[in-house]
């Protein structure tokens, strides 16, 4: 009988390390040792994982000895340092960061969309796409599949843990200084009670901001490119239309999306449903009768993508418009890199 890989878990004291703790606890055990992994200020710690203790070691170089699979939840530099140590040291590299999305070299899975692409890794490691890529692709990777898209028109509704625990302190720190104040009929007011911006450009307590990331090409934002590139590259079409918009809103947890799709051939509301209705990953919530939709409030700390507001106009019967949403530190981080070292695993069966 073979012996189940060993797992590697680097950055388990951040906050995506944390949920993808829970997520091993939870899903299929396929791993036989799991090591957790971070800096020397966080070795020591004791975390469960599968409901027993275990001890987080420093990270090292040797840490990867005997390690099959290696899931890293840390910030850009870490990884573009240290996966590429991994895979030296013969382990499977599978990053969450931005290091690697881009590198036509390193593989970018989404498992419900290609899971295929994932052994297809010259340099030893696959990379997780953004977080609000992975709130829509598998939805538009369902229809594609089906219908054919040619073009998305998408806008975000990002949560403020997109940005980190910066995002979250932020936003809670902004409407404790609005909470109980008399504002009047002018939410302008909140300019004069929130005094520290934090992570964001403007104020995003009782406000939305058009803005997630940093300044890029053409005016775009660094988010807005990313939903572009990584869905050609998820998709592979790389002259798919992608226009993206991404903003942030006054939530928490969990990314939400407006999508636009056109598609190759006509379809119905009642077609476009019965196949979400059957897509793996995908949850349709969606009786307009009755204005049951997915909210944000209502996904959070859930795993499937949860879609509704499924619309097809008769005078365009070939685009189709939905909302999505999506668990940001769960199917947008943890939940997508752990499946993706799930499919890795198969391979030592």
């Amino acid at each position: 009988m073979s012996k189940k890989p060993t797992l590697a878990v680097v950055g388990a004291t951040g906050a995506v390390g944390t949920v993808m703790l829970d997520i091993l606890s939870t899903r299929p055990d396929v791993w036989g040792d799991i090591k957790l992994l971070a800096s020397a200020r966080s070795a020591g710690k004791v975390l469960q994982v599968r409901g027993q203790d275990v001890v987080v070691e420093e990270l090292t170089e040797d840490s990867f000895d005997g390690v099959d699979v290696a899931m890293f939840d840390v910030p850009d530099e870490i990884s573009e340092k240290w996966a590429p140590i991994a895979a030296a040291r013969g382990a499977v590299a599978v990053d969450n960061s931005g290091a690697f999305r881009m590198n036509p070299d390193v593989p970018l899975v989404v498992p419900e969309v290609n899971a295929d692409q994932a052994a297809n890794r010259p340099l030893g490691i696959i990379s997780n796409p953004n977080c609000t890529t992975l709130s829509m692709i598998v939805v538009v990777g369902a229809l594609r599949e089906a219908f054919g898209v040619k073009e998305l028109v998408v806008a975000s509704y990002q949560a403020a843990s997109g940005a980190g625990q910066a995002g979250i302190d932020t936003l809670q720190e902004q409407l404790s200084a609005v909470a109980g104040k008399d504002l009047g009929s002018h939410t302008k007011d909140v300019r004069n009670e929130i005094t520290e911006l934090g992570a964001f450009p403007a104020p995003l307590a009782m406000n939305v901001v058009p803005w997630a990331g940093s300044l890029s090409d053409n005016d775009y934002t660094s988010e807005e490119l990313k939903v572009r590139n990584e869905s050609r590259k998820i998709l592979g079409d790389p002259s798919l239309k992608v226009h993206a918009t991404c903003v942030r809103v006054p939530v928490v947890t969990t990314h939400s999306l407006a999508v636009h799709a056109v598609l190759d051939r006509p379809v119905t509301a009642e077609e476009v449903r019965a196949l979400l209705e059957g897509a793996e990953g995908v949850l349709v919530v969606d009786d307009p009768a009755n204005k049951v939709f997915p909210t944000p409030i209502d996904v959070v700390d859930t795993d499937p993508t949860v879609v509704g507001r499924i619309r097809v106009s008769s005078e365009y019967p070939n685009e189709i418009d939905f909302f999505v949403c999506g668990d940001n530190l769960r199917k947008g981080a943890a939940l997508n890199t752990a499946q993706i070292a799930e499919v890795v695993a198969k391979e030592f069966a």
